[in-house]
């Protein structure tokens, strides 16, 4: 066990030192910021700051000042001592990977006070000084040595951040048409009215017009411009939205206010309804704060036990869905309990006859590997300690899961224990299908639109 231990008054003399070093990286500056409100743009915005994102932005000097009195607090004299005054010169900046030698070094002791005057300085790896300057405290009288306290993991992450990039991209596309089937709420109303607002769809809202324009009214939103058809009742909506598909009249479905198997019935349905000879099925995209990009799973809302064939055409939709949004090789890893192909566990069976299909081309545009464990699709270091060589684990795009189940006990879990955001949208009729929850937000509701979009927009122009 590590332990902290102080110096006393009467235990420290004239020209004690102590020192530490530290790197300076991304997240420091993000959590000085977050913690201080400091938001000048020439310590925390890489544009203003005009350098490398990731080596060169100019760091704010009291990073250093914090150093300083980390090691005051920690080393000399250490815990029990009583910061008085802090004087200091930031002499040049410190950037991103600049290693800074901080140290401390006693000038004077004042016995009748037990003050102590210590000369404080910084120093960069090529020897210069970027912090000069001199600190007051008042040293410990008692001897204090305790186990050092172990930090918590901070995981700093902007909400929706992947969203907005993702939202970005869509600036110079043409706004897709899309029939909202029975907005008869806040959320799914304000989620079309917004994506509209952003120039992503067109919506046509399709519901009973007086209940329509009631939420509108109570959520303060207009309607100007807006098409609404006008039907009596949910199930009227789904078939009508449907039909306006069939009619070549909208590019995309987006759920409202009606259950799912409503909406689907209409859907499926083998006269009127819009399937192709792919299976449909659903995929969240979740913007998870302890993942390092976007993580897809799939399917988690339409196909309860899919067999092998079905499992086939979810990891095509969902490889299609990432050709749309720019990731030309998506890797896809297929989830089960272990990593090891078990005759007696079905979804080990399944995950290798898919990786033999992917082999074969009857899976194209993706890389294959599974079966995997969750942790060892989701983190290198989990696959490195089962000997995994994979270019697929720790570093997967798209997780299937074995059936409906675990797929939504995993993406549910990710949102209200890990703190993702997710949209949601459904792929194999033939227009993709804006499928969210009734607790999901404006945010969640505008990044499916986004979804679909990006779909629309690229399986149009392939056509072309």
């Amino acid at each position: 066990m590590e332990y902290i231990e102080n110096k006393t008054f009467d235990e420290i003399e004239v020209g004690d030192t102590a020192e530490l070093t530290r790197e300076l990286k991304p997240q420091d500056i993000e959590l000085f910021a977050v913690m201080s409100g400091d938001v000048n743009p020439a310590h925390v915005d890489h544009e203003y700051a005009k350098d490398d994102i990731f080596h060169k932005v100019i760091a704010h000097g009291m990073w250093g000042g914090a150093l300083i009195s980390a090691l005051l607090g920690t080393q000399l004299p250490g815990p029990g001592t009583i910061y008085l005054n802090q004087s200091l010169s930031f002499r040049r900046p410190v950037g991103l990977g600049d290693k800074v030698l901080v140290r401390v070094t006693v000038k004077e002791k004042n016995l009748e006070k037990r003050k102590v005057l210590l000369d404080c300085e910084c120093i960069n790896q090529a020897g210069e000084l970027v912090i000069k300057g001199q600190a007051e405290v008042i040293a410990p009288s008692e001897k204090v040595r305790r186990p050092r306290v172990m930090l918590p993991e901070v995981h700093l992450h902007e909400r929706g951040a992947h969203y907005q990039k993702l939202l970005d991209s869509t600036k110079d596309l043409v706004p897709i048409k899309v029939a909202v089937v029975h907005p008869c709420d806040e959320l799914s109303l304000m989620g079309a009215i917004e994506a509209k607002n952003k120039g992503v769809i067109e919506p046509i809202l399709i519901g009973p017009k007086d209940k329509i324009e009631a939420v509108a009214r109570e959520c303060g939103c207009a309607l100007d411009g807006i098409e609404i058809l006008d039907v009596a009742h949910s199930h009227a909506a789904a078939e009508a939205a449907v039909k306006r598909v069939r009619d070549k009249k909208v590019q995309a479905l987006m759920k409202g206010k009606l259950h799912t198997d409503e909406l689907m019935q209409a859907v499926v349905n083998k006269v009127h309804g819009i399937r192709t000879e792919r299976r449909m099925s659903h995929i969240f995209a979740l913007d998870v704060p302890t993942y390092h990009k976007p993580l897809f799973v799939t399917d988690a809302a339409i196909n309860i036990s899919p067999d092998l064939n079905t499992k086939r055409d979810i990891v095509q939709n969902a490889i299609d869905l990432l050709h749309a949004l720019g990731i030309e090789m998506p890797k896809v890893g297929i989830l089960a309990a272990v990593e090891t192909v078990n005759a007696k566990m079905a979804s080990t069976l399944d995950a290798a006859a898919l990786c033999k299909m992917a082999d074969r081309k009857q899976i194209t545009g993706g890389l294959l590997d599974g079966p995997l464990a969750f942790d060892n699709a989701i983190s290198k270091a989990a696959a490195a300690t089962k000997e995994l060589e994979s270019d697929v684990a720790g570093d997967v795009d798209i997780m299937l899961a074995p059936d409906l189940e675990a797929g939504n006990m995993i993406a549910k879990q990710l949102i209200y224990l890990a703190g993702a955001e997710s949209a949601g949208i459904v792929l194999g009729a033939s227009v993709p299908i804006i499928l969210t929850s009734r607790a999901d937000g404006i945010l969640s509701r505008l990044a499916s639109c986004v979804l679909a979009q990006r779909y629309v927009d690229f399986h149009t122009n392939k056509q072309v």
